[in-house]
């Protein structure tokens, strides 16, 4: 499926969604993201559907929000709840960014990207932090294709092997802060990411702290 069927397909739900928007589900590791920022000045919502939660958080940690989404319907309600923030219709994949952002926030939105293209998005995102730039996002944790009902709606998702998002990330020159499982025993992995962050006393110590929840 492509990204833009994607689009169509939550045009049909864009209320439903903005319903679910309200949840705080996920919000303490956005705050987590915004705690480690080092300037609140741009901040890039990858998939950012109606503009609930997170672009809220953001806007109230003092970030000036981009939002980009492959639904028009979810966008036009991001744009009446956010009227001072910038939105962008366009698919992940294809957008070439035109500006760095301090911090950058895809929560639950890249895996419906195609799993050929997982890799050159997670690229994409990190060549556009700012120097200590912080970078969320969420996977599938498993490497793979599958399909899941929402809404009577078939949608398509993929993720790589954690185990490759971390390389890739560390080639990029991005440092991993966290990887979490935070649905298990559902396959799903948050992670926390900032480009050139490293402190003298935990060189050696190793590229990443996981945190695993039961």
């Amino acid at each position: 499926m492509k990204p833009r069927e994607t689009g169509q397909l939550y045009d049909k739900i864009a209320s439903w969604c903005d319903e679910q928007g309200e949840s705080s589900y996920g919000l303490h590791f956005v705050q987590r993201a915004i705690g480690l920022s080092n300037n609140s000045g741009k901040a890039l919502d990858v998939g950012c559907g109606s503009g609930g939660r997170i672009i809220t958080a953001l806007l109230k940690a003092g970030f000036e929000v981009t939002g980009i989404d492959v639904s028009a319907a979810m966008l036009d309600l991001a744009r009446k709840r956010h009227p001072s923030s910038y939105f962008i219709h366009g698919d992940i994949c294809e957008w070439d960014p035109q500006e760095q952002y301090d911090i950058i926030i895809a929560w639950d939105s890249i895996f419906h990207a195609p799993y050929s293209r997982q890799g050159q998005v997670i690229e994409k995102l990190c060549g556009a932090l700012t120097n200590c730039g912080v970078l969320l996002f969420t996977a599938g944790g498993v490497d793979g294709e599958i399909t899941g009902e929402m809404c009577n709606q078939i949608f398509y998702y993929s993720s790589l092997a954690e185990q490759e998002y971390l390389r890739i990330l560390k080639d990029i020159g991005c440092r991993c802060i966290l990887l979490e499982r935070d649905q298990h025993p559902e396959e799903h992995v948050v992670f926390i990411a900032v480009r050139h962050y490293e402190r003298p006393d935990e060189h050696d110590v190793g590229m990443f702290r996981v945190f695993f929840s039961a």
